[in-house]
């Protein structure tokens, strides 16, 4: 089992920046890679950033250029700094596991941190 606990959300203006922290507990030896992902009310759940364990990255277009995920596997934490946030930005915001490493895929979810930017 892996357990993910998101923080860091909150209330920021247009412009604006925030860094959320996701801090990965249990069998973190498992996690082949990492990411973030939003949900806005009315909306589906999209891909916001993604880190393998190697370090590659991946990116919604709508994230290019002012978001960077980042992992510190002392820590085993995922981090997303959020630069340039606009109000489409605004969505709960989760963390997400992988474990592909074995027979079948495992995919864990954190609860999700509010991030609202207002204009």
């Amino acid at each position: 089992q892996v357990q993910l606990v998101e923080s860091g959300g909150g209330l920021v203006q247009a412009g604006g920046s925030l860094r959320l922290s996701c801090a990965a507990s249990g069998n973190i030896f498992r996690i082949n890679a990492m990411g973030w992902y939003r949900q806005a009310p009315g909306k589906q759940r999209e891909l916001v950033a993604a880190i393998s364990s190697g370090g590659s990255t991946n990116y919604a277009d709508s994230a290019k250029g002012r978001f960077t995920i980042s992992r510190d596997n002392a820590k085993n934490t995922v981090y997303l700094q959020m630069n340039s946030l606009k109000p489409e930005d605004t969505a709960v915001y989760y963390c997400n596991a992988v474990d592909y490493s074995g027979p079948y895929e495992y995919d864990y979810w954190g609860r999700g941190t509010q991030v609202t930017v207002s204009s």
